[in-house]
């Protein structure tokens, strides 16, 4: 019997050289992984094995573009798993983590390969070398030694099992977190339950039950286009309180799905880690890389925010009491209530009603924005593609091409939920930007998002929160879109790699923007400006919830990675303790409990969940830079594009910063932004 050819493992000639995905089945990853590792073995042995002495051209160079097959396999796999999950992906993936952590080991711990990076590190001075070349030698030295190539046979062995364990956990983590996303539906059978709830979000309970084989019922879910109206609008409050809890409680049921065991072990194998390593804790060998640099100086920027963001949090919190005590319903708002009060006193003070705005936010219109935003800063043009593979039925496709019709990648929008899709927004790549024997390899890039679907006779119109997902994403594809590295190798740090994305954000409300794409999906009306003021004016409103959820998030994540010893660890009593410890008010939750805090668990932000608002310091600083020369002023996106989106990874990000800005990066910008100043 003939063997058929793994799809994954030979050259893809479809259009743009796309995965072929159609032809790809569960059963090629294991195999396509096994051949892409070996591969990449076999290119490290051949350069370490050579005879000459070592060079940044035959060592350096060919290192940094190793591993291309594997980073192929890699890209799919891991793309399609988050966003066309099944239980047999999820299984290959519960293989696959570890087996990789174990191949990244081999290759960090290999004492030649080592050697060789060491002497090109030491003989730097004696070669011509582009400050790329420089930087990324600088930072691979430092990372082999981060990873473990200084220890001895012992450590390093320790140090191969930890890292071997904490892979496998942190996919048994998401593994769990999915099938809790997937585990809760909110049947609701009397219609009188579904009171305050806007007709549209009724019509897609509708549809969620239609397709779930309960006719004649409504169904609402964890997913957020889903629970956010039902928390904003239904009058029921007992039913708001089980659909939040629901939320809340993922991967803290005591079930087979809980969390709780898994990271308590995660966080203590990340202890030892680090402590083997020589660092105090895990956060202080996180941080090392980035550019905060230690936690001490994370926290003292933390707490600088927490006092003013808690002050007007609690301002807000007392505020929606007294709508309570007004109604004379009799109850203390709990979290559950947040979002039903704030939309009634945005509504009272701001006259401003999200299903006023909604109509004039059309998926299809705000993806228009986002293009012609890009558009005018950067000359990128955007021409949809019906007949090339994509990741699945729902993902559009876009050719992306300079103003002169240059390629220059390939975009897919992935925008609805769906079952074995992961929750949240992220953006994501199929294939990475470089250059290859002088000639640039283009990217392929995914954004998946997960957000209101289409009615049977209305289309999705996104909420504003929805509108500034969908800018952010965006900016992390510029950012890949626009790379202008010339290997596969980069160092990012993560608290710079938002600036690319929190920037766009910026854009999606200026007036001179909306009223270009804002337009009513009925009449194709342009958004009134008496609209574009009531944004405006309400653009501080729940700064003090949004701030100090997100803020609290941050300081769980830290408290969990400054540990310095490994011991017992009570999740939800360290949680508890913690949140005491800083004051948090019982209405709100931090934005991510520790059983469903993907970001810190399996995600690579570790440690690292306040890069989000210290990039946040980045982007209003850049932003500022638009508004005082033009908010499309080519000049100034000619140089963010140069110094920023094309460099991000090639050089030191403050550097790059300061090329952008001509000055190191002000907080008074995001103070003033967020109402904290």
């Amino acid at each position: 019997m003939k063997m058929q050819k793994n799809p994954l493992l030979t050259d893809f000639t479809t259009p743009f050289g796309l995965p072929p995905f159609a032809e790809i089945k569960t059963s090629h990853y294991q195999p396509a992984f096994e051949k892409a590792m070996a591969h990449h073995l076999d290119e490290i042995d051949k350069l370490v094995n050579q005879n000459e002495s070592a060079t940044f051209a035959n060592t350096m160079a060919p290192f940094f573009n190793s591993g291309a097959l594997l980073q192929n396999v890699s890209a799919v796999f891991y793309s399609q798993v988050s966003a066309c999950g099944s239980d047999e992906m999820l299984a290959v993936q519960a293989w696959a983590d570890p087996m990789l952590a174990a191949h990244n080991d081999s290759i960090l711990l290999n004492e030649k390969l080592f050697s060789r990076i060491k002497t090109v590190y030491e003989n730097q001075q004696n070669e011509k070398l582009s400050p790329e070349d420089i930087y990324l030698l600088e930072s691979s030295f430092r990372s082999f030694l981060r990873n473990g190539a200084g220890l001895d046979w012992e450590e390093k062995r320790k140090l191969t099992a930890i890292n071997q364990e904490l892979a496998s956990l942190e996919a048994s983590f998401m593994e769990n977190l999915l099938k809790e996303n997937r585990g809760f539906q909110m049947v609701i059978e009397n219609e009188e339950d579904l009171a305050g709830l806007p007709s549209g979000v009724v019509a897609a309970a509708a549809e969620e039950a239609d397709a779930a084989g309960r006719p004649g019922k409504w169904i609402f879910t964890t997913d957020k286009p889903s629970l956010l109206p039902f928390l904003t609008y239904a009058k029921n409050r007992e039913l708001r309180r089980q659909i939040y809890q629901a939320y809340t409680n993922r991967g803290d049921r005591d079930n087979q799905n809980d969390n709780k065991e898994i990271l308590a072990r995660i966080i203590n194998l990340r202890v030892e880690k680090a402590r083997l390593l020589g660092y105090e804790n895990y956060a202080d060998y996180v941080l090392e890389s980035k550019m905060a640099g230690r936690s001490s100086d994370v926290m003292a920027f933390i707490n600088r925010l927490w006092p003013p963001a808690l002050k007007v949090a609690k301002k807000e919190a007392a505020a929606l009491q007294q709508l309570i005590d007004r109604e004379g319903t009799g109850f203390e708002l709990a979290p559950w209530d947040w979002w039903c009060y704030a939309e009634k006193e945005r509504l009272e003070k701001y006259n401003l009603d999200d299903n006023e705005l909604r109509p004039y936010f059309k998926l299809e219109n705000v993806i228009n924005g986002v293009f012609l935003a890009a558009g005018q800063l950067f000359g990128l043009e955007f021409s949809p593609l019906s007949e090339v593979p994509r990741p699945h039925t729902e993902a559009l496709a876009f050719q992306v091409r300079e103003a002169d019709g240059r390629h220059t990648g390939l975009l897919y929008l992935d925008l609805h939920p769906r079952p074995g899709k992961q929750v949240g927004a992220w953006c994501g790549s199929y294939r990475d930007a470089r250059y290859q024997e002088g000639k640039r390899v283009s990217p392929v890039i995914t954004v998946v998002c997960n957000f209101t679907r289409p009615g049977r006779k209305s289309p999705a119109l996104l909420s504003l929160d929805e509108v500034a997902t969908l800018f952010h994403e965006f900016g992390h594809a510029l950012d890949f879109l626009l790379a202008e590295n010339s290997y596969i190798y980069t160092n990012i740090a993560t608290d710079f790699v938002e600036l690319p994305s929190q920037i766009m954000e910026h854009w999606a409300l200026e007036p001179e923007l909306l009223r270009e794409y804002a337009r009513h999906y009925a009449d194709s009306s342009a958004i009134p400006d008496a609209l574009i003021e009531k944004i405006k004016r309400s653009s501080l409103f729940n700064q003090g919830f949004n701030n100090t959820e997100y803020l609290a998030a941050c300081l769980l994540d830290l408290a969990c990675h400054t540990r310095s010893e490994s011991r017992p660890l009570d999740i939800n009593q360290f949680e508890q303790e913690l949140l005491r410890a800083i004051g948090l008010i019982p209405q709100i939750l931090p934005r991510y409990r520790s059983t469903y805090f993907a970001h810190i668990a399996a995600w690579g932000y570790s440690a690292g969940y306040y890069s989000y608002i210290w990039s946040g310091v980045l982007d209003c600083d850049a932003f500022a830079a638009f508004k005082e020369t033009g908010l499309f002023d080519r000049q100034t996106a000619n140089s963010f594009r140069h110094n920023i989106l094309e460099k991000n990874g090639t050089a030191d990000p403050a550097e790059l910063f300061r090329a952008f800005r001509g000055r190191d990066a002000r907080i008074e910008y995001l103070l003033k932004k967020r109402g904290l100043n």
